[in-house]
């Protein structure tokens, strides 16, 4: 069975994975981390997002071994010495949020996005959260509160 290397929320693991291992499965059964979320299992919804490289890759769509070598970070790598992500923070202000089963997938596209562009206008949220399903919030809230994670991470809020 290969063994992968990689930096994970800012840390180095190393784990098996046979040739098929989704990296969703990889991070949710063999290294505990259950905020990324499997929903549709045809990277149609986005809950399993997670960002590889600065880029938001839907986790059930990628092979455990294409990030040998590749920094993932996961909604659980956020937080840092104990306070949210202000994406994280803006949604729980904004309301950016119902059931929840959606927002690490909203959340790690909206950091994605964020992280190559600070200051995105309506527009350019709304097309970075596209591939990300919300059956609850009607999506408002959740623009909102990207856009208050922006205005934070730039100092202006």
């Amino acid at each position: 069975m290969p063994t992968l290397s990689f930096q994970l929320n800012g840390r180095p693991v190393s784990a098996e994975a046979p040739n098929a291992t989704l990296l969703v499965d990889l991070l949710r059964q063999q290294l505990g981390l259950t905020g990324t979320h499997i929903g549709c299992d045809t990277a149609q919804c986005g809950c399993c997002t997670v960002v590889v490289d600065g880029q938001a890759v839907k986790s059930c769509n990628q092979l455990a071994l294409q990030v040998a070598g590749r920094e993932v970070t996961t909604v659980e790598g956020l937080a840092r010495e104990g306070r949210l992500h202000p994406v994280q923070d803006a949604f729980v202000e904004c309301h950016g949020l119902q059931c929840g089963y959606c927002t690490p997938g909203m959340v790690m596209s909206a950091v994605a996005l964020l992280q190559h562009n600070p200051r995105p206008s309506e527009a350019e949220i709304v097309d970075a959260l596209e591939g990300n399903l919300c059956r609850c919030t009607g999506y408002v809230n959740i623009v909102s509160a990207v856009q208050k994670a922006a205005r934070t991470m730039a100092g202006e809020a």
